[in-house]
């Protein structure tokens, strides 16, 4: 066959094809009819098969110019980006994050894991007679001199300086998290990681705390009272996402530690993202909130603010994630099968 006599055969089909790239460009793709999308399909095949023989054949330069363009706008239309879709993003933040973190053990592992030695670490380094010289033992006198020094005098800042500590602790806060996250996909150096963790911070906690802290220990109850509890549980949810991937690649229920490890990643996803929005979120009230003076905002507000983020951490985690009445279907992987 000429050449020309194929060029004018095929080109009816390439015009249709461009025709159906311009109505499908200015459609919504749930809107397109099923025998268009039946049509446009065919003629996209046909349209790379034309390529392939075009550059076989070494048809004119222009033409399989043409066919290229064609191609790669008809393989656009066809695996364009679908719309976004509310509801579906509702269902995963709402409904299936909150049940896949309740419900997780290594979570359930990090949390009771995290707090038990924190609350334990608190009460011993406030209450020295239980064990005398706990918190110098566990923080060293240096660490909690440094500490008192510190918050010794509280002042204020203007906008500008917060805005630009908030962007520092948005950096600076997560750093707890990231590296219990890491060392948790060692399993052991991430439990040693979060235990110590725990109570290191709960040592400062009920030393600064104690009585005889004087006006150090109100101005550090003033500033870690509103974030403290937005920042701790993102550091148990790095936690829990750490350790739930660290023991993929040891327990992999049948599949390649490749597998293992790919799927149990996605099911973190959730759980580590929480985790980032809590350490933002703990940054903006580190920022606006926690450095205001007594003047300006007097504890019982930050005491406040910490009541409500606790009341909405309980809602989100316990009440959205606890299991409804007769609902029995499998909490796993609810983000799997979803581009993120």
């Amino acid at each position: 066959m000429k050449v020309a006599t194929l060029i004018e055969k095929r080109q009816p089909l390439w015009r249709e094809l461009e025709s159906l790239c311009d109505e499908f460009g200015r459609k919504v793709v749930g809107k397109i009819p099923a025998d268009k999308v039946e049509k446009f399909s065919t003629l996209y095949r046909a349209a790379c098969a034309d390529l392939a023989l075009a550059e076989s054949y070494q048809l004119p330069p222009n033409t399989i110019d043409y066919l290229h363009r064609l191609v790669a706008r008809a393989h656009n239309q066809l695996y364009r980006s679908r719309k976004f879709d509310r509801s579906a993003w509702y269902k995963k933040i709402f409904i299936d994050t909150p049940k896949l973190i309740f419900n997780d053990p290594c979570v359930h592992i990090a949390t009771v894991l995290f707090w038990g030695l924190f609350l334990a670490a608190a009460y011993l380094a406030y209450n020295d007679s239980v064990w005398p010289g706990f918190a110098e033992d566990v923080a060293s006198q240096e660490v909690l001199d440094s500490m008192t020094d510190m918050y010794s005098s509280f002042e204020d800042f203007g906008f500008g300086t917060n805005s630009a500590r908030t962007g520092a602790y948005v950096l600076n806060n997560p750093t707890i998290g990231l590296f219990c996250f890491v060392t948790m996909l060692f399993v052991l150096p991430g439990l040693v990681t979060l235990s110590y963790n725990a109570i290191f911070l709960g040592t400062v906690f009920g030393y600064m705390f104690r009585p005889d802290a004087a006006e150090a220990g109100i101005n550090f109850k003033s500033f870690v009272t509103a974030h403290g509890p937005f920042e701790l549980t993102a550091v148990v949810l790095c936690g829990g996402a750490g350790l739930k991937i660290g023991l993929s690649w040891m327990m992999t229920n049948g599949l390649s530690r490749k597998d293992s490890l790919i799927r149990t990643a996605r099911e973190a996803l959730p759980i580590a993202m929480c985790a980032v929005v809590l350490f933002i979120l703990a940054a903006l009230i580190e920022g606006f909130v926690s450095p205001m003076t007594e003047r300006y905002m007097p504890w019982a507000v930050k005491g406040g603010v910490a009541v409500l983020s606790s009341a909405m951490l309980m809602f989100y985690f316990v009440v959205l994630g606890y299991p409804r009445g007769d609902e029995e279907e499998e909490i796993e992987e609810p983000w799997r099968g979803h581009e993120i």
